[in-house]
């Protein structure tokens, strides 16, 4: 099914959250663009290049056994030709197709770039699948094989197709050339791959020393000179166009143009950086993935910066630092953060097998730059990429320039700027409560109709679960339920969604949130850690949450409050998995394992409600759980449906989960 996002009223709808100054860089892109589709000049000529930003000598030693093993287990797997990416297993990675879908099976259309339909799937295929393969990340893993082992095996395997790349990608021309992000990422991941390489006595010959690929650097970084993400745009995409412009022109600064390009990104990267993360440190998309991608992007572009001797604003090192004590106060008993907003398994780089924790390995560099604080959970994992930025990235305690930044004395559990309240209780019982901005610029890209939705893990174990996102191109009817506010464990009023969609990245209107209380002290002596919060997405009613975490009684209990005239509503428990539900009347007794050992809970329900258990419903979609981008499984959904009158002391609800042992 073709994707809406192309029709007229999309791009009125579109236009309509932009101002002056962003659709006036936009009809100067629009120009630029038909001016290059008949000026494609070549790169200048280059004349003794050499690449200098090497790891530092016993860098590869100080990987550990452990994490060595799971990627060269990964780069064998690549080396079969086998891989899955967004749940589709392909087969043909010894000789890929660039151009084809391995879900569809269609095969993008050539012609110049800009002129390829991208977001209709009938024309193209899923756009994901396309690009993901030529972010060219599963290539610095090879590299990074080669680097351990140095089995040239692995370098060869690089090589040959990146020169299949470039031969099959000339500038300009294709699918690969339309989006900055995909530029960005891939820029970096071309750092990486000569770096990684550096041993093997072919590499000079494949980067520094051939004229192809010389074209090729040249050209991704003047498209990105160009074609900036703007105003209502300027997102997380705006993080990755700078982060690989910056690493390509100090790396492969061997144009005339790498200074400007270089001091340009720059000041991108730190203004964006600032724009893109709220003083707590939470990214502003709250859409925790890409928290974690932007991080990611940081960290490289800053390791790229010491490498080269390049001077960074300490600003950037701030925001940095900010968002590393941010995530390490976010996440669970098992470091998994909240599931909030977008994801699309988005990553920075990649130089790790498979089964590797990302947010562990965020957290074990946070440690080996910026220092962990006593109250940080414990990583106990290992991998690749910590130790290759910690050779690369000074030391922020070593810094003279660095400023003097009070880091948080105690775990927090409340982020004012974004709204995020984590509420804790023994059992490892984790809650987030959600009263913040409903996203990011105009747009708000990555947001979900989520406002007051709660999710609740007990020893990281999804109970009450964010269902996630599945699908961003190609499968309206998915990409609606998962963003919308029935499929998210929070009130819907009047069959309708608390914020306005007007396309699958667009939202017209947002609803506002405000938290009134939030009660996150120390309760490990039985104390109650108490959250409160409204939203006004529903016109003439308000929607007023409280949450309540009774320690000693390890007991959850949820009362949402419609105040205004008589409406319909649903309310929506979605739950986790590995969660068995049977539902009598309005009680769900809940069941699970972890670690072998048998789990439960009871989950008492308002009686003014009618309550139903949905599960892998289709027509329309309910009942679902997306573990990542492109999978999905079936799981069990309570939605209880009835009216709430605020005027007749009809409009509050109360649900209450209790935990056993």
């Amino acid at each position: 099914m073709t994707v809406n996002s192309g029709s007229p009223g999309w791009y009125l709808r579109r236009l309509s959250r932009m101002g002056p100054r962003e659709v006036a860089g936009r009809v100067g892109d629009a120009v630029r663009r038909r001016r290059w589709r008949s000026a494609r000049p070549d790169c200048p000529s280059v004349t003794g290049a050499r690449f200098t930003a090497v790891l530092p000598a016993g860098t590869i030693a100080a990987v550990s056994p452990d994490a060595a093993k799971r990627l060269i287990a990964e780069a064998d797997r690549l080396m079969c030709g086998h891989a899955e990416y967004f749940g589709v297993v392909r087969d043909d990675l010894a000789d890929p197709d660039w151009w084809c879908d391995p879900k569809t099976g269609r095969r993008a259309p050539w012609g110049y770039a800009f002129n390829v339909p991208y977001r209709n799937e009938d024309a193209v295929g899923d756009i994901k699948q396309i690009w993901e393969l030529s972010r060219h990340q599963y290539l610095t893993v090879l590299a990074a094989a080669y680097a351990i082992t140095g089995d040239e095996r692995y370098a060869e395997r690089v090589a040959a197709h990146l020169r299949s790349w470039w031969a099959a990608n000339p500038p300009l021309r294709g699918v690969h050339w339309i989006s900055g992000i995909e530029l960005g990422i891939r820029l970096l991941s071309w750092v990486w791959i000569r770096r990684l390489l550096d041993g093997w006595p072919g590499v000079a010959g494949l980067f520094e020393g051939n004229p192809v690929a010389l074209n090729q650097i040249w050209h991704h970084q003047r498209w990105l000179a160009a074609f900036p993400s703007r105003g209502s745009s300027a997102n997380n995409h705006v993080i990755a166009e700078a982060a690989g412009q910056f690493a390509a022109a100090c790396a492969f600064g061997w144009f005339p143009s790498s200074a400007r390009w270089r001091a340009g990104a720059l000041r991108s990267l730190e203004r964006q950086l600032r724009r893109n993360t709220f003083d707590s440190g939470l990214n502003r998309e709250l859409a925790t993935e890409y928290h974690g991608l932007v991080l990611e992007l940081g960290l490289a572009a800053v390791a790229e910066a010491d490498a080269t001797r390049v001077p960074v604003p300490a600003s950037i090192r701030l925001v940095l630092l900010r968002m590393t004590d941010a995530l390490a106060a976010v996440v669970d008993s098992r470091l998994r953060p909240p599931r909030q907003g977008d994801a699309d398994d988005g990553h920075g780089l990649v130089v790790d097998g498979t089964g590797t924790d990302r947010w562990a390995s965020l957290l074990a560099t946070g440690d080996a730059v910026f220092g962990r604080l006593a109250w940080w959970p414990e990583v106990t994992g290992t991998d690749v990429r910590t130790p290759l930025l910690a050779a690369l990235i000074r030391p922020y305690a070593s810094i003279a320039a660095a400023p003097v930044v009070t880091r948080p004395p105690s775990r927090p559990g409340h982020f004012a700027d974004a709204g995020l309240t984590v509420l804790r209780g023994p059992g490892e019982i984790w809650c987030r409560c959600d009263g913040g901005p409903h996203g990011f610029l105009s747009i708000a890209a990555h947001a979900h109709a989520d406002a007051l939705s709660v999710e609740v893990r007990h020893d990281g174990v999804d109970v009450l679960a964010d269902p996630g996102t599945f699908c961003y191109h190609g499968q309206p009817e998915w990409r609606r339920y998962f963003r919308s506010t029935l499929g998210h464990n929070t009130l819907q009023v009047d069959g309708g969604d608390q914020s306005v969609s007007g396309g699958p990245f667009l939202w017209t209107r947002h609803a506002r949130s405000r938290v009134l209380t939030a009660d996150t002290s120390d309760t490990s002596d039985g104390g109650t850690a108490r959250w409160c919060a409204e939203h006004d997405g529903y016109q003439r009613s308000v929607h007023r949450r409280r949450v309540e975490l009774a320690t000693a009684k390890q007991e959850l209990t949820v009362v949402d409050e419609v105040r205004g005239p008589r409406r319909d509503v649903r309310l929506a428990f979605h739950l986790g998995p590995a969660i068995a539900a049977d539902l009598a009347g309005n009680r769900a007794v809940l069941t699970w394992a972890r670690d072998g050992e048998g789990r439960s809970a009871v989950l008492d329900l308002p009686g003014q409600l009618s309550w139903r258990a949905h599960r892998g419903e289709t027509d329309p979609p309910l009942g679902w759980y997306s573990a990542g981008f492109g999978r999905k499984e079936p799981a069990t959904t309570l939605v209880g449906t009835g009216f709430a009158d605020g005027t007749a002391l009809l409009g509050e609800f109360t649900t209450v989960l209790r935990f056993h042992g």
